[in-house]
């Protein structure tokens, strides 16, 4: 199973092509549309989300409301492209070309980086395809995921952990369907009520600062199948494919599992779950440290997975850079921009983490129709119960 996106940032549309989903399977629209909208919100979004109302068209490998086992394409469309049309013709427009021609590289955006990589003299070529909104279309395919996962007993739920300074106390106790109701509640997806509050001020703070501000985010997987990923070659351990999943995001730039760096400077004796079993369940782990992995494998405890996402580096109070035409130094130009995206990148990473999930559902238990897929996979946790 997989998907590519394409499109721009202010051009027509994004598009998505997924290939492999098993036949059958229920493909309701309004939940990807649910998804795409919850990418959408969160305390700190800039203009262009008052903009944009997400939703998909499906275009090919559904009919009758489930997939038939062909590509599923969905288009999602760009309103502001009617404000953009000249800029992003596909038809040669000399005189426009030349007069929104963008020299001036920003740092912290891969402009002068794909720039130079590409050979463009234009970077509006660069920054159109490297923007975040491309991952819109990321949460489209990840939300098609959620829906294989959902019909095998997998549940996904995300929210922030950290904003700038800020960092939430751990919350102790609560199910999947808690974390899914008190995250989707909070305009910063905080399951701490006081650690919200500061988190909002210090986003109206860093916006009347022209600055931005970064944070962690944490995803949880509950119902997830042992043996998921493989021990056996380095490319298919879940774990690693996770990460890069997850480090794939704009402006994510780290992804720990567990207790993840805190592992460092704990003994050993305090970082390994111990293993128990029950009748009822099987084998089990009496602590989740490890956040759901071992070997690169899934354990069956649920999948904790934490990652870092860097400021925003197009700041209202603009670092230095310089032009590509004349070499001279200048303060970077702005484009529109949020001065906190966290909130939204909690839920980017929900669906990025879904997506690996799936894959690896599909790996483990290869399937033509969405039946034979939830019957391999029940066998399967009824056998791992009497190992």
């Amino acid at each position: 199973m997989r998907y590519m996106t394409a499109g721009e940032s202010h051009g027509p549309q994004l598009t998505v092509i997924i290939e492999g989903l098993p036949a059958g399977l229920v493909f309701e629209k309004e939940k990807i549309d649910h998804q795409l909208v919850r990418r959408q919100k969160g305390y700190g979004r800039g203009r262009r989300m008052q903009i944009e109302r997400d939703g998909v068209q499906i275009l090919s490998g559904v009919r009758f409301g489930r997939t038939t086992g062909a590509p599923v394409t969905l288009v999602i469309e760009n309103r502001d492209f009617s404000h953009w049309k000249k800029v992003m013709s596909v038809n040669p427009i000399p005189e426009e070309a030349e007069k929104r021609r963008i020299s001036r590289p920003r740092p912290g955006h891969a402009d002068l980086n794909g720039a130079i990589k590409y050979g463009h003299r234009d970077m509006r070529d660069v920054l159109e395809r490297s923007s975040a909104r491309e991952t819109a279309a990321r949460v489209a395919a990840g939300a098609v995921a959620r829906l294989i996962l959902e019909e095998c007993g997998i549940g996904l739920a995300g929210h922030v952990v950290r904003i700038g300074e800020i960092g939430a106390k751990p919350v102790q106790g609560l199910t999947l369907d808690q974390i899914r109701e008190r995250s989707e509640a909070s305009p910063v997806r905080c399951l701490d009520p006081e650690a919200e509050r500061l988190m909002m001020e210090r986003i109206d703070r860093a916006k009347v600062e022209g600055d931005s501000l970064g944070g962690i985010v944490e995803t949880i997987v509950e119902g997830v199948p042992v043996g998921l990923g493989s021990h056996v070659h380095w490319d298919r351990k879940l774990d690693a494919r996770i990460a890069r999943a997850v480090v794939s995001i704009n402006a994510f730039k780290g992804v720990e599992f567990g207790m993840g760096f805190e592992m460092a400077s704990r003994p050993g004796s305090e970082v390994h779950d111990e293993i128990i079993w029950s009748p009822e369940t099987g084998y089990s782990r009496r602590t989740n440290r490890m956040g759901g992995f071992e070997g690169g494998m899934t354990t069956g405890m649920p999948i904790v997975v934490r990652g870092v996402m860097k400021p925003i580096p197009t700041l209202y109070k603009p670092l230095m850079s310089v032009d590509i035409d004349t070499r001279r130094p200048f303060a970077a130009s702005i484009e529109r921009s949020d001065s906190c995206a966290v909130p939204a990148a909690s839920v980017v990473m929900e669906h990025v983490v879904a997506w690996e999930v799936a894959v690896a559902l599909m790996e483990k238990f290869p399937a033509d129709t969405m039946e034979e897929l939830t019957d391999h996979v029940r066998r399967y946790r009824e056998r791992v119960r009497e190992f």
